[in-house]
């Protein structure tokens, strides 16, 4: 019987020396404030304690932060390349709107571009369950927004996407830690719901 990954994504952080623990979690996000802000935040009493902390850290970025963080993001439609986790995480989360027509897809290419030029950093949205009709959708729509409201709205996508890997992140973890079984790289591939993906 399979088990509770946000158990095992709590026992397991908790148990993490701390480099491996901000090696982990650089995986979820790569702003080197949140990873640190969520390794000194251990232990944890479980997953609503570290949902809340991982939500709040990434509200109390700077929005330098919150750049370092987009750029470890492909944009949608772009193929992350290379074995590594986020690679495969990314891969898998945007394998919905990877299946859209050839027409939509052009489409969301150009709106991303169109997206970059208004706000100069890539378009971030969870990508996890998403049609490319919806994700075209939504980049039309948040190009209408200023740049304060737009910033608010990254925030919120980037904190959607790092609670949804914090949630795999003991099974795809490099290596075992005590109490925790560590999955190989496969069990991301696999995992068609995954998380949020960028620009």
């Amino acid at each position: 019987m399979p088990g509770d990954p946000r158990r095992e994504a709590v026992t397991a952080l908790n148990a993490w020396s701390a480099e491996q623990a901000r090696q982990e979690l650089s995986a979820c996000c790569a702003s080197r404030r949140w990873v640190a802000a969520m390794a000194s935040g251990r232990p944890y009493g479980g997953w609503t304690e570290l949902a809340a902390a991982a939500s709040a850290a990434i509200k109390a970025l700077r929005w330098s932060d919150v750049l370092e963080a987009l750029d470890a993001h492909p944009r949608i439609g772009d193929k992350a390349a290379g074995q590594s986790r986020e690679a495969q995480w990314s891969r898998a989360e945007q394998s919905a709107a990877a299946g859209g027509a050839e027409s939509v897809l052009r489409e969301v290419a150009a709106a991303n571009a169109e997206y970059e030029q208004v706000f100069g950093h890539v378009f971030l949205i969870r990508a996890a369950g998403r049609s490319a009709e919806e994700i075209l959708a939504a980049a039309r729509r948040r190009l209408d927004h200023d740049a304060a409201t737009e910033q608010q709205v990254v925030r919120a996508e980037l904190a959607e996407i790092v609670l949804l890997r914090l949630e795999r992140v003991a099974q795809t973890a490099g290596s075992s830690s005590p109490g925790v079984k560590a999955g190989g790289q496969d069990s991301a591939e696999s995992a068609a719901d995954v998380t949020g993906v960028a620009k």
